[in-house]
Formats: C-alpha cells, sequence, structure tokens
C-alpha cells in the first residue's frame, strides 16, 4: 500500500504551525498514493533503484543532461546531485564513466529527446512505475538548485508527455519533493551544529559524559577572560577569550542537553 505522499504531506503541513494545512497536505499526498498505485497495477513490486538496467540508466543521465543545459548553464548543484545519484544507483566503476559519458551527450545541441523517451516508454510498458521513478529522479537533480527555470520546465514537461504522465502527477511528485527537502534542512543543520559543538571541545561523537566534562572545565579554565583582566590586559584579547568561552559553553550547554549530562 502507497502511503508516503499521505505522510510527508501531513508533516509538511505540520511543520507549518497550521493545523489545517496539514488536513491540506493529507488530501494531496493520499492523491498522490492513489495516483502511483494505479500506475503500479496489480502484483508489481516497488522498484529497486539499485537494480536500474543499463538503458535506462543512460537515458536517465542522457535526458538529466539535456534538462541542466535547457536552461544555458549546468550548475555545480546539478552535478553534485547526478554524482550522489550515481552513487545511490550502487553503479559500478565502469557505469559511472558511461553515467557520465551519458550526462555529456544529453547536454548536446543535436540531442534526441524524444527518442530517447519513447525507448524508455517502450522498455516500461510492463512496469509503468519505472516512468514515474524517471521522472521522479531527473527532479530530484533538477530541484538540487532551487527553482526550474521556464525552460527547463518546458523540456521536463516534454519528457512526462512522452512517458504518458500528467500535469497533476507532475505537481504532486514536485510537491513531495520539495517537502522531503524542506524537511532536510533543518535536520542537516541540527547535525551540522552538533558536529561543530564536539569539535569546539575537542571531543568525538564517541567520547564519554565524563570526557565532555572534562574537557569543558578544561578549555573554560585555559581561555576564561578573568585570566587577561587588569590594567594592562589589551582590550581585543579580552573581547576574544569572552567569545570563546561563549562558544564554549554553548557547545557544552548543547551536548548536555541532548546526553542528559549531568
Amino acid at each position: 500500500m502507497a502511503y508516503w505522499g499521505k505522510v510527508t504531506g501531513a508533516v509538511a503541513g505540520l511543520a507549518t504551525g497550521q493545523p489545517w494545512l496539514a488536513l491540506v497536505g493529507l488530501v494531496l499526498g493520499h492523491q498522490f498514493d492513489q495516483g502511483y498505485a494505479s500506475r503500479r497495477g496489480p502484483g508489481d513490486g516497488a522498484v529497486r533503484i539499485d537494480r536500474l538496467p543499463p538503458r535506462f540508466v543512460s537515458a536517465l543521465f542522457a535526458t538529466m543532461g539535456h534538462l541542466a543545459k535547457s536552461d544555458g548553464c549546468v550548475t555545480e548543484a546539478e552535478i553534485r546531485a547526478a554524482r550522489i545519484l550515481m552513487h545511490r544507483l550502487a553503479l559500478a566503476p565502469a557505469r559511472v564513466r558511461s553515467a557520465i559519458g551519458s550526462f555529456e551527450d544529453g547536454k548536446k545541441p543535436d540531442f534526441a529527446l524524444e527518442a530517447h523517451i519513447a525507448a524508455v516508454r517502450q522498455d516500461c510498458a510492463k512496469q509503468p512505475e519505472r516512468r514515474v521513478l524517471f521522472v521522479r529522479l531527473l527532479l530530484e537533480v533538477s530541484l538540487s538548485k532551487g527553482a526550474l527555470e521556464r525552460r527547463e520546465r518546458a523540456a521536463l514537461w516534454r519528457v512526462c508527455s512522452g512517458l504518458g504522465i500528467g500535469r497533476v502527477e507532475l505537481a504532486q511528485l514536485e510537491a513531495i519533493l520539495r517537502a522531503q527537502k524542506s524537511f532536510r534542512r533543518p535536520l542537516d543543520a541540527d547535525a551540522e551544529r552538533v558536529r561543530r559543538a564536539y569539535a569546539v571541545l575537542g571531543v568525538t561523537q564517541s567520547a564519554s559524559n565524563d570526557d565532555i566534562k572534562t574537557a569543558y572545565r578544561r578549555l573554560m579554565n585555559r581561555n576564561h577572560p578573568d585570566k587577561l583582566s587588569g590594567g594592562d590586559a589589551n582590550l581585543a584579547a579580552v573581547a576574544a577569550a569572552q567569545k570563546r568561552t561563549r562558544e564554549i559553553r554553548g557547545a557544552y550547554d548543547m551536548l548536555r542537553a541532548r546526553r542528559s549530562i549531568r
């Protein structure tokens, strides 16, 4: 049973702080799940992203290159997202080189987009869920830079038209991917703050609570501005020491709360 659309939609609504938007998200997510389920057909299993055939992967990265180039400039974010996708697909080194070559082919002015999409549709005639996956993976890379430019969106719609995917389903896919991105940002930011807190205290995440307390006390003792006070104290040095102790105290307070250090 498909349910991720409902879950993502509801959580996206709740994240806004407006309960009624959670209901809207639930309804939209339900519509997406129904559309996705209807395309799978009875007895179809979930798509294994690490078992996609070479021809599918080649067409995917060629189309990806075409979309990236369609607005005139391939961004670093798109290249990075394409590289990450190669890793997620568990491509061997030879297939990675092939995927890069396909991406470059897609950037060429004479790239035959319709022919590639027609081949994908034919190959996926008995596996319609793969057509949805094809568009979803394209969208993941296209959205890595944020906004979709007009020409890129037009090219994406040509892909969807060739695969028999309607505008409503495309909009639902885009909405869910954007919601997922918005959730990952706070989580990534929080993880980065935690990593920085450990770095400030000079300990690793495997350190014990006692090690963290010892590191905190040692750093506070070494950097406390009171050691610099006096008539001849350099005001810049005192200010720097105050800033450093605030940073150390903030890092310790964060880890103490997360790890229930007493």
